[in-house]
């Protein structure tokens, strides 16, 4: 029997060992997709305990603790951070099956220097060590950066964001970490929400414009977009249901726009074809800009309304939605790419079932460019686990190039989610080596040593052009 995650935690073979060890885990990270804050990274935040720093906005977490029963005073109630720890080291003992066993136990042997074991026993102990480590001067956000070896960090930011805080890290030459801001525009997208046209007029005053037309607006957005490029931009990301795809002539997109603006009812049919053209402008203007398009869909969010009304959005009452036709990605970048307009796109479905379509997709909008101009994406939040991260780069191997993948993201609101980097190369190494051991690859260990690092950091590097 092994030992617990010990240093060859998911390595089963000699040639895997080989690969992590010597490889992949000193490579640095680039996170070029995540949710954290960026004023806590320019004030350099200190957290008062484990708690704050752990379970603060982690829906994972407070997903699976709603499962095992715990009351929602200890997740997201009026607990005190003590008691919500407590009842989390509770949760994680049975917590058999789930990454979030493993990436709490990687977290706390990576920062904290734990070796044991978190359950009830020994939440006391870990409680105590994990909040002596915290108050000491080499545990703020910073420091956890730099502890996990990160070069770049893409946070998630509205066009109407001020991106003051990413000023004031820019001008920050104590700080190496590079953090960048990524364009998400889905409130200037989603036409159907109530909210949009006091959003379309927030940005009006930003743009100083009044927007009545879709002309309008998107010249707004594409003076949004020169101030981002301004502050190092060079990724967009959109949640979408599915990749739209059911195009209006101008007139009628100005028709749908003018609708929705004078308060009229727009139907199904109009919703879809005003994100089609949105969606359709969006990647001309990243293609000009030599910006990165990463569409994520396959979600559909916020189910339990009892709840929702409470808590919010991103709270865990998401869900994974089937319907994705993988026809209308394919319409999508083909009318890009008639127009010389596709941009480097990265593809992420929340359905493990829509692996193979993507794959076979990416095969037919590459280009001599960019090895992998199109990706699919790492595995993504219900699918970042073990057999997840192995389905899609089997997936990808079979069907595509995965010695060109980009690789791992946090996807994240956490500074201690770095570990599912490590997650991710001793799961990839753990397959090459298998490959090897079966006679299925040659023992060549420099070639897989190289795309091992490139899978790791090199191709996120050459792909995303950060420095």
């Amino acid at each position: 029997m092994r030992k617990f995650m010990d240093k060859d935690f998911l390595l089963s073979t000699k040639t895997a060992s080989e690969l992590f060890h010597n490889y992949a885990e000193k490579m640095p990270v680039i996170d070029y997709h995540c949710h954290i804050n960026p004023r806590e990274i320019a004030e350099n935040r200190k957290f008062d305990n484990i708690t704050q720093v752990w379970l603060g906005g982690d829906h994972y977490k407070w997903r699976l603790m709603r499962s095992a029963g715990v009351d929602e005073k200890y997740i997201t109630g009026d607990a005190s951070d003590k008691e919500k720890f407590m009842h989390w080291a509770k949760t994680l003992s049975r917590a058999i099956g789930n990454p979030l066993y493993h990436w709490s136990h990687l977290e706390l042997q990576r920062f904290f220097g734990y070796d044991g074991v978190l359950n009830e026993k020994t939440a006391e102990e870990v409680w105590n060590l994990c909040n002596e480590k915290l108050a000491s001067s080499d545990m703020r956000v910073r420091d956890l950066i730099k502890k996990s070896n990160v070069t770049v960090i893409c946070t998630t930011d509205d066009p109407v964001d001020s991106l003051e805080w990413h000023k004031v890290l820019a001008e920050d030459s104590t700080f190496e970490t590079k953090v960048f801001p990524a364009w998400r525009p889905d409130k200037a997208m989603n036409i159907e929400k109530d909210e949009f046209s006091g959003y379309i007029s927030k940005l009006g005053l930003l743009c100083k414009k009044e927007i009545k037309s879709f002309a309008d607006l998107k010249e707004a957005l594409s003076q949004r977009m020169d101030f981002f490029a301004s502050m190092k931009c060079c990724v967009s990301d959109h949640a979408l249901e599915y990749v739209y795809y059911l195009p209006a002539t101008e007139e009628e997109t100005e028709n749908i726009f003018r609708k929705k603006i004078n308060n009229e009812k727009l139907t199904e049919d109009e919703i879809v074809k005003y994100k089609t053209m949105f969606m359709l402008f969006c990647g001309k203007e990243y293609a000009k800009r030599g910006w990165v398009m990463q569409l994520h869909y396959g979600a559909k969010r916020d189910n339990n309304y009892k709840q929702f009304s409470k808590l919010g959005p991103d709270t865990g009452y998401d869900c994974i939605n089937n319907f994705a036709p993988s026809s209308n990605i394919a319409d999508f970048l083909n009318s890009l790419e008639a127009e010389q307009s596709l941009p480097k796109t990265i593809i992420y479905s929340l359905n493990p079932n829509d692996n193979q379509a993507i794959d076979t997709i990416l095969g037919c909008f590459q280009s001599s460019e960019v090895a992998g101009k199109i990706q699919h994406g790492s595995a993504w939040w219900f699918n970042d686990h073990k057999t997840g991260m192995r389905d899609q780069l089997i997936s990808l191997g079979n069907l595509g190039y995965l010695a060109g993948f980009v690789g791992m993201l946090t996807d994240s609101r956490s500074f201690l989610s770095y570990p599912r980097h490590e997650y991710f190369r001793r799961i990839l190494c753990d397959l090459f080596g298998e490959l090897v051991e079966n006679g299925e690859y040659p023992y060549d260990i420099e070639t897989l040593g190289q795309i091992v690092s490139d899978i790791s950091y090199n191709n996120a590097v050459n792909y995303f052009d950060f420095f």
